[in-house]
């Protein structure tokens, strides 16, 4: 596999601070990376050493297959958190120096930004100034000027903050469409809803050092611990059910409807092995549902984070 990004073993100190711990991870090409972690845990510093903002004390950072240097900055692009747009320039003016910033021509900033503006219907912003925008439509430039050049790598900092849902919509599908595309990305995000839709890969990051990182597919198995969603529909009461199980078995967040004689619930089996439960099951009534409980990005970012700090 093939790697836009290596950081290896970066870490970084501000005074007594420790902002990175002696950090490595590797960022396939062509996938949507997460870089998950609370407030304070480390990102921003990270993605500032990507951009060449700061540099890492110890530690490298390779850009497709070279050691990070100051001439791929023009292969990547940057939407920080924190918006930079200059509020007294007309939108035009400041997307065609921004562009012409990157590398483009003055000729072709303006074919990409017609593109761009006609895509997103906001053609008439042209003349406006930033300050006449609001939030919303101010993030739109910002996302615009940050993709315009066609960079191989983008790292996008809560793209979606100050979008309403319909336009935090839009820009996911431009996301994924440009991932499609062969564009790299690194996504940090606390949206963990987002996490689950956009990346394949992830980092955890926390109070500086890294927790986890993997395949989100891979992990998300391995955190597994063989929680099971029931579905019985039985002649037998509720009572007789638990008391039948119970003993073998945990059982919580039971239901019982009476008219539709069928009970829910979740069990925790205490391995892998569903045959013994399956059995008592099939002798207490039929089973319409049972589902193994996969835990969501949201539940492994709470539980690792927690268990760090106990």
């Amino acid at each position: 596999m093939s790697h836009i990004l290596v950081a290896d073993g970066v870490s970084k100190k501000f005074g007594n601070h420790t902002a990175l711990s002696n950090i490595s991870l590797e960022i396939p090409k062509n996938c949507i990376y997460g870089l998950l972690g609370p407030n304070g845990a480390g990102k921003t510093t990270l993605i500032r050493i990507i951009n060449q903002i700061s540099f890492p004390d110890t530690g490298k950072v390779y850009f497709d297959g070279e050691a990070l240097a100051s001439h791929h900055i023009a292969a990547i692009g940057y939407l920080p958190e924190e918006r930079g747009l200059y509020k007294s320039m007309k939108v035009g003016e400041q997307a065609l120096y921004l562009a012409q910033l990157k590398g483009l021509s003055k000729a072709e900033a303006k074919k990409r930004l017609k593109y761009w503006f006609d895509r997103f219907e906001i053609g008439d912003w042209w003349n406006k100034k930033i300050q006449e925008l609001s939030k919303g439509m101010a993030q739109k430039i910002q996302f615009i000027v940050t993709v315009l050049h066609k960079p191989k790598l983008l790292i996008f900092d809560e793209p979606f903050s100050g979008f309403d849902p319909i336009n935090a919509n839009k820009i996911k599908d431009e996301i994924l469409a440009l991932k499609e595309q062969g564009t790299s990305i690194i996504f940090s995000t606390h949206r963990m809803e987002s996490v689950e839709e956009l990346c394949e890969y992830i980092t955890l990051i926390h109070e500086s050092e890294k927790l986890l990182d993997g395949k989100l597919s891979d992990i998300k198995k391995a955190y597994k611990n063989n929680v099971f969603n029931v579905s019985l529909q039985t002649e037998e009461n509720a009572e007789n059910i638990l008391n039948s199980i119970n003993g073998d078995f945990q059982i919580t967040n039971s239901v019982y409807n009476i008219e539709e004689k069928q009970f829910d619930f979740t069990v925790q089996l205490p391995s892998d092995n569903t045959s013994a439960i399956l059995s008592k099951l099939a002798s207490l009534g039929n089973i319409n549902q049972f589902n193994e409980t996969i835990p969501s990005a949201n539940d492994i970012f709470i539980q690792t984070v927690k268990s760090k700090t106990v």
